[in-house]
């Protein structure tokens, strides 16, 4: 496998294992429960990324799946302006200090809402996760660098496949500091 989808593989590993600590870390009553009402819950914290994951999994498989596999990539992936800049953007937020900067509001549709069942919110995420290590793997071979997707987020938005494979383990670790965050300070006082 090309060793830049090997990376987000990785990248979406690693994800996986952050969420397995944060669930074993936080206890029932504090699960759902907001530390802060102006942020998420843990549990929110999961449904958004299961709910970005929804979105971006269907669209991912439609675009791969009709630029078939050609010959092993003799250059490096590149990503291009827009997607560099969602990924930046959507990725761990930047740190001086214990003050973080780039906090964005999330478009309705993916404001999390409804049951935040934690047995369904982590099989959902572990089942989402396989679906996308499956595309990223599909991806070598591919023409990533060709294959255009539409943000979810905004429909007027384009970048391409590799763009999108890179930035979604980034999202999924922005969210998954926030939701270690959410009680990780009431632990210290």
């Amino acid at each position: 496998m090309n060793a830049q989808l090997s990376a987000i593989v990785d990248d979406f590993e690693r994800a996986r294992e952050r969420i397995r600590r944060v669930v074993a870390s936080t206890p029932d009553d504090r699960w759902s429960a907001r530390r802060d009402p102006t942020r998420w819950s843990v549990a929110e914290c999961i449904a958004h990324l299961n709910l970005t994951s929804r979105a971006y999994v269907p669209r991912l498989r439609e675009a791969l799946g009709s630029h078939p596999a050609t010959v092993p990539l003799t250059h490096r992936y590149r990503r291009d302006p827009v997607g560099w800049l969602i990924g930046v953007m959507s990725g761990p937020m930047p740190r001086i200090g214990r003050f973080k900067f780039g906090r964005t509001k999330t478009i309705a549709s993916f404001v999390p809402a409804g049951s935040l069942d934690r047995r369904q919110l982590v099989a959902d995420f572990e089942q989402l996760q396989d679906e996308q290590l499956a595309l990223t793997r599909e991806a070598d071979g591919r023409p990533l660098e060709a294959i255009r997707i539409v943000s979810p987020f905004n429909e007027r938005l384009r970048y391409n496949a590799y763009s999108c494979l890179w930035l979604l383990p980034r999202h999924q670790h922005r969210h998954l500091e926030q939701a270690e965050d959410v009680w990780a300070s009431a632990t210290r006082a």
